[in-house]
């Protein structure tokens, strides 16, 4: 259980690198947050096998938000949204052999191509104070932005805990003039603690971690979003050395204020809450182990940004972990 539990690792948690699927369809401005709410999951702080690894994600949803659901976008206010995103995340994970402070470290760079599709019933507000209502449609197809990762992971028995550092390195396909966007047109910086308890002979597995973003400044809409808190969970099962089933959930919480622009409807802290149900696969590949985990979340509860639902979809490949070797002495004999 020992080489599987590592191997599903790299799929069970997928950091921030989905994020850049952002349109129009999340919190903070233009309903758009850097942490994408599900990003880490079951297993999150089990260190991983040592050497480089490969995760693909395919991330899909369809958020929506009514006529009572305002959001701000610079000097625009909006409801009435429908969005669909289709998001391809992609890149490599160097785990390294050699500990650092007691702990395994690892490095990621991620990137995304995606899709995004949004419609909205707008009200514009001129400096002048007229109001003009349009109905809006915009889609668009690109690469988003990068999201550098650091991790540090320390195991003693069924307890693992983690730390990581992650940000936003905002290359991606952005315009402020557009609804729908690839990248989030500002870098991010994100830090938080994890812990999991894993029993691999019952195969008993709880995860649970949080942290903060911290946003800059739009340049190009002189907006800047406030500072998110938010928890990722995670339970499962074992029924085989192949097979995993549990469920999984999120609460997504603004806790400061944005700033830069008027407040046309007030301090904008929004919030939303998912759950839903997890499946996972173990298998060899090659020479090399693999994971596939499937897993969607509901949304509600939500604030100032849009609720729906996603799907999650991700494929991590990895190094098999060695088998044991016979002391020299009996491999002698």
């Amino acid at each position: 259980m020992t080489s599987l539990r590592r191997t599903v690792l790299a799929a069970s948690f997928i950091f921030a690198a989905a994020i850049a699927w952002q349109s129009a369809s999340r919190a903070d401005e233009g309903g758009v947050s850097f942490w994408l709410p599900g990003l880490f999951g079951s297993l999150a702080a089990v260190p991983s096998t040592p050497g480089l690894s490969w995760t693909t994600l395919y991330y899909h949803t369809v958020p929506e938000a009514n006529g009572s659901v305002p959001l701000q976008r610079g000097g625009v206010l909006a409801a009435g949204i429908n969005a669909k995103v289709d998001a391809v995340v992609f890149g490599p994970t160097y785990t390294f052999a050699t500990p650092f402070l007691g702990a395994q470290p690892a490095l990621s760079l991620l990137g995304m191509v995606g899709r995004s599709e949004a419609s909205i019933n707008a009200t514009f507000v001129t400096p002048g104070g007229i109001v003009i209502p349009a109905s809006l449609h915009d889609s668009r197809t690109d690469f988003g932005d990068l999201f550098p990762q650091a991790t540090l992971k320390w195991n003693q028995g069924v307890n693992n805990v983690l730390w990581y550092v992650t940000g936003d390195v905002p290359v991606g396909a952005y315009d402020s003039n557009r609804l729908a966007n690839i990248g989030i047109g500002h870098g991010a910086i994100d830090s938080g603690i994890g812990y999991t308890y894993f029993d691999p002979k019952a195969g008993h597995e709880f995860s649970a971690t949080t942290g903060f973003t911290y946003n800059f400044k739009n340049p190009a809409t002189q907006y800047q979003n406030g500072i998110d808190w938010h928890v990722d969970l995670g339970a499962s099962q074992f029924l085989s050395k192949q097979v995993f089933v549990g469920a999984v959930a999120y609460y997504f919480k603004q806790i400061s204020c944005d700033s830069g622009q008027p407040a046309a409807i007030g301090c904008f802290e929004s919030r939303v809450a998912g759950a839903g149900p997890q499946i996972g696969f173990l298998f060899p590949l090659g020479g090399y182990e693999a994971a596939l985990l499937i897993k969607g979340y509901k949304e509600f509860d939500a604030k100032a940004r849009p609720e729906g639902w996603n799907l999650w979809v991700a494929l991590s490949i990895s190094p098999a972990t060695p088998e044991p070797r016979a002391p020299s002495s009996l491999a002698r004999k």
